[in-house]
């Protein structure tokens, strides 16, 4: 019975054992040709990618422009219309960006992907828009202890009026000239406020308002004008009265 069972065993080692040989004399016998073809393949991996890259580059200019005028945010549908590209290649590339970048993935309301991308000029604006909510908290109680003690005929203007100048009620501090104060030729959003009389959220609520100049000049304490630069984040004198 054992006798058996060994013959069965070798029996069927050699039918394993012949398809193995048989595999390994292909390979020794081709190998230069499949050698070839991984060579092949290779090359043609690497052509593509170097076509891929100066595609991109091509169309980096236009991502840029996409990115500025939709404040960091973009879509695949967004670069498929600017650039006249398919859905497929658009999405491709910008998983490459956001990969490079580190953006965001947002949900958009007709359910396309949406990418975020925080550049400076948005960051900036982040900064300042929490720089004005940490003020507005802490200056609301003394705004609501203000609006009690002011009688009730007092219009909105007025309350404004009376909220812009709360620096008053505290302490008057002298500032310096105006020469001094321009070292750089530009003033950030707290120093002007500070030269102003006002608090620094008051000038950031006002910077981007059609009369922000003459709104400037009438709190200037030389009658200054001021105009506020999206690009540089600051604030720059226009003229002085003589």
């Amino acid at each position: 019975m054992s006798g058996k069972l060994m013959q069965y065993d070798g029996k069927a080692f050699l039918v394993l054992l012949l398809p193995i040989s048989f595999v390994i004399i292909f390979l020794v016998s081709t190998w230069k040709i499949w050698l070839i073809f991984l060579a092949i393949a290779i090359c043609f991996n690497l052509w593509q990618q170097y076509r891929w890259d100066k595609w991109c580059q091509e169309v980096n200019p236009l991502f840029h422009q996409i990115i500025r005028e939709n404040q960091g945010k973009i879509t695949p549908m967004d670069l498929s219309i600017k650039g006249n590209l398919s859905g497929t290649v658009a999405k491709r590339y910008l998983d490459g960006k956001a990969a490079e970048f580190g953006a965001s993935m947002l949900n958009s309301d007709n359910e396309d992907q949406c990418y975020y991308f925080i550049t400076g000029s948005i960051l900036g604006d982040i900064l300042d828009s929490s720089e004005s909510v940490k003020e507005d908290k802490v200056q609301s109680p003394s705004k609501k202890a203000l609006s009690l003690l002011m009688p009730p005929t007092s219009s909105p203007e007025q309350e404004e009026e009376i909220t812009e100048s709360l620096p008053d009620l505290n302490h008057e501090e002298i500032k310096p000239p105006l020469a001094q104060q321009l070292v750089f030729g530009s003033l950030i959003q707290s120093e002007l406020a500070k030269r102003l009389n006002v608090y620094s959220s008051t000038v950031y609520k006002r910077r981007n308002d059609p009369d922000f100049a003459e709104w400037s000049r009438a709190r200037d304490p030389d009658g200054v004008a001021w105009s506020y630069s999206r690009r540089n984040k600051e604030f720059f004198p226009l003229e002085a009265e003589v």
